[in-house]
């Protein structure tokens, strides 16, 4: 299979290639800074530019089966601003497939179901700015064509990969705190094969 990582210089991404090296995928890398993937490998095409800048995205589509975006916001609109950039260039070359690692704050609330929790009193951070990116990019994907699936962690240290962990279709597992980047990373690298959460978002939690 042919994939294409936006993000794959971050935590997340970076196991995420990881995962589809080990499995002898061909992975094209969308980065700034190729000199940060620090993988040498025939199976690897860097392509180096920036989500931002449609040329160089449509450079990185060439060929490609499937995308998955470890993308974050890092105190930017990069993420929303790109979204209908990738749609355009997918929707041009054919490709359906669409994983994307966003929020537990973009699920629905529990306590109140027709907002999202970081809408919600469930929500403990007083900063909703990165949610409301997360939030747009929700909104973009529904109005596409592709198949998208939107893989939302809750509070997400480093730690170690348990392999055992709990998910829920566009909620959070109840009392979920945290999850790890490794078991993130394992799930949403999972998805290439599943067609379970197809139009859906994922929660994710121990």
């Amino acid at each position: 299979m042919n994939i294409l990582i936006l993000g794959a210089t971050g935590r997340v991404g970076s196991q995420i290639l990881t995962h589809a090296l080990h499995d002898r995928h061909h992975v094209t890398v969308l980065v700034r800074t190729p000199e940060k993937i620090h993988i040498n490998s025939e199976n690897v095409t860097i392509v180096q530019g920036n989500a931002l800048n449609e040329t160089d995205i449509i450079r990185a589509m060439h060929g490609i089966d499937v995308v998955i975006s470890a993308l974050n916001t890092d105190g930017t609109t990069t993420l929303s601003e790109s979204m209908p950039l990738i749609i355009k260039s997918m929707e041009s070359e054919g490709i359906q497939r669409f994983i994307t690692v966003g929020t537990a704050r973009i699920l629905q609330s529990r306590t109140t179901p027709n907002i999202l929790r970081y809408q919600s009193s469930e929500s403990k951070r007083k900063s909703t700015r990165a949610a409301e990116e997360h939030h747009k990019v929700y909104d973009i994907l529904k109005q596409s064509s592709l198949d998208w699936t939107i893989v939302c962690p809750t509070y997400l240290p480093d730690g170690e990969r348990e392999g055992k962990y709990r998910i829920e279709r566009n909620v959070l597992p109840e009392g979920g705190m945290k999850i790890s980047v490794p078991d993130t990373a394992e799930f949403t690298y999972r998805q290439l094969e599943s067609n379970n959460y197809i139009h859906s978002r994922v929660g994710i939690a121990y």
